[in-house]
């Protein structure tokens, strides 16, 4: 894949951090088994040579990822996370339309190692996340998701747990969206096999506020990238 140059995923920095706007397919850090594959902490580090990457995404999603310039930084960033102190928002599409009004999930999340996590109430750790629906579409909905903790898949496994899987999202049986299950009328050309709209889950990190060393609050707010804006561009247009 290509990636789009390091200065330009850029959405803010200081002397002692970046901010990017992540886009989707690309590791924040160098996977299990170091296939030496393009990632965030390598293009980070070509940037700014201490560069460190202070917490993950997924490799799927997209958005708002705090970078340090140097050790100092790290470590206040890490201690806030730490503390959840940060405070983060993402936005996904899910299928159905779901009604979430601060909807407080607290199932508690046990990792199994490769990739693997499960909802277990004896052996998991605490996960806490409050979901809001933004916008309800007929056969979708836009919904806030605002993560307490940072387990690993915690919005994707809790929203599954809620009838309420993000789209395109196979490990949690979310079902990606076709054009055509949306657009009347719509008819593919002969021998012509449809694409998703989003050939990803649809999984965005939005908002992020922290504060910088002087402890004054840096506020982020990431654009969606032109996948995820197409997706909710199209359901605005077809399924509203």
């Amino acid at each position: 894949m290509k990636f789009p140059n390091f200065k330009d995923l850029i959405l803010f920095e200081d002397n002692d951090f970046i901010v990017i706007n992540k886009p989707p397919f690309l590791a924040s850090l160098d996977e299990r088994g170091g296939s030496g594959e393009t990632n965030v902490l390598r293009l980070a580090k070509q940037y700014s040579d201490d560069a460190q990457v202070c917490h993950r995404l997924d490799k799927e999603t997209s958005g708002a990822l705090i970078i340090a310039k140097n050790p100092e930084g790290y470590r206040h960033v890490s201690m806030q996370f730490e503390r959840r102190k940060v405070n983060k928002t993402y936005h996904a599409v899910v299928d159905g339309h779901v009604i979430f009004d601060q909807l407080m999930v607290d199932l508690p999340i046990l990792n199994d190692g490769n990739k693997n996590v499960t909802i277990d109430r004896v052996e998991g750790k605490r996960a806490e996340t409050i979901f809001n629906s933004l916008k309800y579409y007929k056969h979708y909905t836009l919904v806030e998701c605002k993560p307490i903790t940072g387990r690993m898949h915690q919005i994707r496994i809790h929203l599954a747990t809620q009838r309420a899987a993000i789209v395109g999202d196979e490990m949690y049986r979310g079902k990606p969206v076709f054009l055509s299950s949306i657009k009347r009328g719509y008819k593919l050309t002969k021998g012509e096999e449809e694409q998703p709209i989003m050939k990803r889950f649809a999984l965005h990190a939005r908002h992020l506020v922290f504060k910088g060393l002087d402890n004054q609050d840096i506020v982020i707010d990431a654009p969606y990238p032109k996948d995820f804006a197409t997706l909710v561009k199209l359901l605005d247009k077809f399924d509203a």
